[in-house]
């Protein structure tokens, strides 16, 4: 909650059919994501407890990802490379050896995905150690998005999509955590 966030680029949000960008952006999309976010809660709740990561992040996450389901079809998103609410990538034979696990909306995805995340945020700790653990963990999310070699400095979110991916992210796990309390 400490983590000092600008939010969804112009690009981002524009893609979302949004006029503006920044916080007051990602808050808006989390917040059209709310309702839908409601019936994966419990397992929001458990994935976070087991994994010991803020639900609030896991919730942002899907929320970015996938809307919360609402930009997949049949599980898929991301031309059919990404499987399941928090989009884990290459789940397809050309792709980069993930094997989709569970169902797309399943707690056994969201315990694939954020232990994907967990392993991220683990390497960037381990890459810039110098880094405060605010910095480390922006890093990671970064890393969730594009891979650990597109962090390359402080500057988290040149390559990622949108280039605002952990921006964007916080922004909306802070809104999840004040107003839905995950």
């Amino acid at each position: 909650m400490k983590v000092r966030t600008t939010g969804a680029s112009k690009k981002t949000s524009e893609g979302n059919g949004l006029g503006y960008s920044g916080v007051d952006a990602s808050e808006t999309m989390a917040e059209e994501d709310a309702d839908r976010m409601e019936k994966y809660r419990s397992k929001i709740n458990s994935v976070g407890s087991t994994y010991e990561i803020d639900p609030a992040l896991i919730a942002a996450i899907i929320s970015r990802e996938s809307r919360a389901g609402n930009a997949l079809t049949n599980g898929w998103g991301d031309y059919s490379q990404a499987w399941g609410l928090m989009q884990v990538v290459d789940v397809n034979p050309e792709g980069g050896g993930h094997t989709a696990e569970g169902a797309w909306d399943s707690e056994e995805h969201l315990n694939q995905a954020t232990e994907i995340l967990v392993h991220f945020i683990k390497l960037i700790r381990n890459k810039f150690p110098g880094w405060s653990k605010e910095e480390q963990l922006k890093g990671g999310i970064a890393a969730y998005n594009m891979g650990d070699q597109s962090v390359e400095d402080k500057d988290v979110d040149k390559k990622t999509t949108g280039r605002d991916y952990s921006n964007d992210v916080v922004a909306r796990a802070q809104w999840y955590k004040n107003n839905k309390n995950y």
